[in-house]
């Protein structure tokens, strides 16, 4: 009697609300876990009570509770630890199908991290029934106008207007995903031959874009704020190019951040030259606080938002913003003509999202997993310099003398550690410094991360054993 009333002392610390809701009693406990994790009733590391405490206190049986956190568990909600018991899982964990059989642990995509607050499957959930409730789901299955349609960019442009107010809608258009509108800007505005200017070291998309394209990349200098205005002026009255590509926030794969000088700078040489420019928000979300170049320049930008880094990559739903209306309606043209529209019902979701305010929450747990782990990596890596931001996925490492790139990322292959050398993003292959770019996010928690830095940490104090 006593070791139950202990038990049911312990279990007074988290008794989960149960909703009069349809359904399983198992899974009413298991979204229950989820909800208070993403609401702070339950915190990271935490310990449950136990099976039967928790079905003493709720009058329920004892296989239900069972078989709630076994649910819970295969949804990266709870860890089992033998002999201790079973905790709020420190992060989400990815199913292993998301990386290849060769690789152990994944440093190499830049994806963000799936925190447990974030609460995805219960808010894709509640997102797809709100969704059913007021149009039903098989609407979505049809064909939708190009673009997004004018009540879905209203809510884009409410959700834009803290960093870009006052947008008309006609200079919105839904695309499914950044590299898209990339490609299909280029395809738009410019013609084999014809020269784009970059950072020297750039996001592989671009380059993808361009070669297929038969466009001509030409990298520009860059320093620990980005592109240097004055070589971008240069190069601009050298190439009489008529088109750039920045990354101003959170630069992929260098991390660099303009300031707002920097800004000011590059968009005083951008409005006297005849170029225009596509600005790469993809990391923007993440630090919103940062000045968009399209604000100081909304004539000549083509400004696309990506929602791969700040939710998740397979939605495939982006934002773009075009200087004018005619660039837009060109721009919904060569959407249909390339891929006609967004997933209706992944832009359903996200319209959804962003009109609910769940979307911020989200974002927010994202954007405070990111500084966990990028203080997890500063612990592990104290010693060796690095590029970094505070909220962002990635970091850039440059290598000491005796490693060079490619036998650096081979030799962490070997150990079932993938990361991604420099030659990736270089523009110019020659020059490319011996540099590799780390993804924080891919980990499935902060201990895989963990594990996997201090093995990059041991493997960049030893001499390299170079490959023939």
């Amino acid at each position: 009697m006593d070791l139950i009333n202990v038990q049911l002392a312990n279990c007074m610390e988290w008794v989960p609300t149960l909703s009069r809701a349809s359904g399983p009693l198992y899974r009413q406990i298991s979204d229950a876990i989820e909800r208070d994790v993403a609401n702070g009733a339950l915190r990271r590391g935490q310990q449950m009570p136990t099976h039967r405490a928790l079905a003493v206190a709720l009058g329920i049986d004892l296989t239900t509770v069972t078989r709630a956190y076994s649910d819970a568990r295969h949804r990266g909600l709870l860890d089992a630890r033998v002999g201790q018991g079973t905790f709020v899982s420190e992060s989400t964990k990815r199913a292993m199908l998301d990386v290849p059989d060769s690789v152990r642990i994944d440093l190499s995509m830049n994806v963000p991290p799936q925190p447990v607050e974030a609460a995805l499957d219960a808010r894709i959930e509640r997102g797809l029934a709100s969704i059913h409730k007021r149009y039903g789901l098989s609407s979505f299955l049809n064909y939708q106008e190009p673009g997004g349609s004018e009540p879905d960019r209203l809510v884009v442009a409410a959700w834009l207007k803290r960093r870009l107010p006052d947008v008309p809608t006609g200079r919105i258009v839904i695309y499914p995903g950044s590299q898209s509108a990339i490609f299909n800007i280029l395809l738009a505005h410019l013609k084999p031959g014809d020269t784009l200017l970059t950072e020297a070291l750039t996001f592989p998309g671009v380059k993808a874009a361009a070669e297929s394209l038969g466009i001509r990349l030409v990298g520009v200098p860059v320093d620990e704020q980005g592109v240097v205005p004055a070589a971008l002026a240069k190069a601009l009255d050298a190439t009489k190019s008529k088109a750039v590509y920045l990354t101003p926030t959170m630069h992929n794969p260098t991390t660099a951040t303009m300031g707002k000088a920097r800004r000011r700078e590059v968009a005083e040489v951008l409005r006297r030259s005849n170029a225009f420019l596509i600005e790469d928000d993809a990391y923007g979300a993440l630090d919103p606080m940062q000045q968009l170049l399209a604000a100081l320049i909304p004539e000549k930008t083509f400004l696309t938002i990506s929602l791969s880094k700040c939710l998740a990559p397979a939605l495939r739903v982006s934002f773009l913003v075009t200087p004018d209306a005619l660039s837009a309606l060109n721009l919904r043209s060569k959407l249909r003509a390339t891929s006609q529209m967004v997933a209706p019902l992944m832009n359903a979701l996200v319209i959804e999202w962003l009109r609910s305010g769940e979307a911020e929450q989200i974002i927010t747990a994202i954007r405070t997993e990111a500084a966990g782990r990028q203080q997890l990596a500063a612990r592990v890596l104290k010693g060796h310099a690095f590029a970094a931001h505070p909220k962002g996925h990635h970091l850039w490492l440059p290598l000491p003398a005796r490693w060079n790139r490619a036998d650096f990322v081979v030799e962490l292959s070997r150990q079932s550690l993938a990361v991604v050398g420099s030659e990736a993003f270089a523009v110019d292959q020659p020059r490319s410094p011996h540099a590799v770019r780390l993804c924080l996010g891919a980990a499935r928690n902060r201990a895989e991360l963990g594990s996997a830095l201090e093995l990059l940490f041991k493997t960049l104090g030893r001499e390299a054993a170079h490959v023939v």
